[in-house]
């Protein structure tokens, strides 16, 4: 094999196979605006941690809105943090008290206890958030991605806090089995016939990782465009999500990453008995539309969103279309005064969001 064909490999393997992330790391490109910096990563007010979970796991959780206000549990995906969710917390904490929690060896939480980052583990952190900062009153639970597979991780371990604590789920960009069929393709059969094992592929995808560090920053930014987002991602989306990957330790690229490589949640679904709505992007790659057609299929109550124009990060890409979204679904749950409940297995296409500065129709 020659030494580009397996730098092609390296990099295509160490961009397909994350689940929310992006791969390396890009130098910040100093000629956008100064105040996209400082301020469109910033991190809600209301420190509410840390919140010590089942095994002692300290979790990071900050909340903005009205304290008395209905309760939005924003969950993040692989390698991330709380602050993809900015967008959302900025907007919908106007109407919601929006809670943000960065999950176990993530973000500003502590390293997770006995290094257990299995999804499972995950799922009774969701439940230790809940327990801790909605007491008595339900909450709608949006999850993106490795977040999402946390929420069915917590309809398995605790079902009995679906539609008691949880009134209703948002599932972005999420499947619940057979991640590598989009986040790697092909690619997969090259890798683990000859590794052997899950956990030894994720070690291998982690030094991979690491040599495409050393790669131009050019080479690093366009592997997460094509991988990650669609056609018109924001520069600075971009940026940030390359750097949060970067940031996210060893552990997570290694042992998160086998779990998720041999995530099957199937057996979850029925227990999430609660209204949902299942996300995707136009252009997602890594879980595409198929896998979130099949899950909103299987699930009790759900219904379809498809997001023209995103790939797998909605939440960064088209922010006013999935707010008005979680908004138009959290209402009629959590006020249910204000309008009717979703109806069930529908599907919608969203159009492109206007972009900064620009007027929603």
């Amino acid at each position: 094999m020659t030494k580009k064909r397996t730098a092609v490999i390296a990099g295509g393997v160490a961009a397909g196979a994350v689940v929310a992330g992006a791969v390396g790391r890009t130098v910040i490109h100093r000629r956008r605006e100064h105040h996209l910096e400082h301020v469109l990563w910033d991190v809600p007010p209301d420190d509410l941690g840390p919140v010590v979970s089942f095994d002692g796991t300290e979790l990071a959780v900050r909340a903005a809105g009205p304290v008395d206000a209905p309760v939005v549990l924003f969950v993040h995906g692989f390698s991330l943090d709380m602050t993809t969710w900015h967008e959302q917390w900025l907007d919908l904490s106007v109407d919601f008290r929006c809670v943000l929690m960065d999950q176990r060896g993530h973000g500003q939480s502590g390293r997770a206890a006995h290094g257990d980052l299995s999804l499972r583990s995950m799922g009774r952190d969701v439940a230790a958030v809940l327990e801790t900062v909605t007491p008595g009153r339900p909450a709608v639970l949006v999850g993106h991605s490795m977040g999402a597979m946390a929420i069915l991780a917590a309809a398995e371990q605790r079902p009995e806090l679906f539609g008691s604590s949880v009134a209703g789920a948002v599932l972005v960009g999420a499947a619940s089995s057979d991640l590598l069929r989009g986040a790697m393709g092909s690619i997969t059969d090259l890798v683990r016939p000859r590794l052997g094992s899950i956990s030894a592929a994720a070690r291998r995808v982690d030094r991979l990782r690491r040599a495409v560090l050393a790669s131009p920053a050019d080479l690093r930014g366009a592997i997460a465009r094509l991988t990650q987002f669609g056609p018109d991602a924001p520069q600075h989306v971009v940026d940030h999500v390359v750097h949060l990957a970067e940031r996210a330790s060893s552990d997570v690229w290694t042992d998160g990453l086998a779990e998720l490589m041999e995530m099957d949640m199937r057996h979850a679904l029925p227990r999430l008995r609660v209204p949902a709505v299942v996300v995707v992007g136009e252009h997602d790659r890594v879980t595409p539309p198929a896998a979130a057609i099949e899950l909103a299929g299987s699930l009790p109550e759900a219904r379809l969103v498809v997001i023209e124009g995103a790939g797998h990060m909605p939440m960064l890409e088209r922010p006013l279309e999935l707010n008005r979204e979680i908004r138009g679904f959290a209402r009629p749950l959590l006020l249910p005064e204000s309008a009717h409940r979703p109806a069930r297995r529908t599907s919608t296409v969203r159009g492109k969001t206007p972009k900064r500065g620009e007027t929603a129709s």
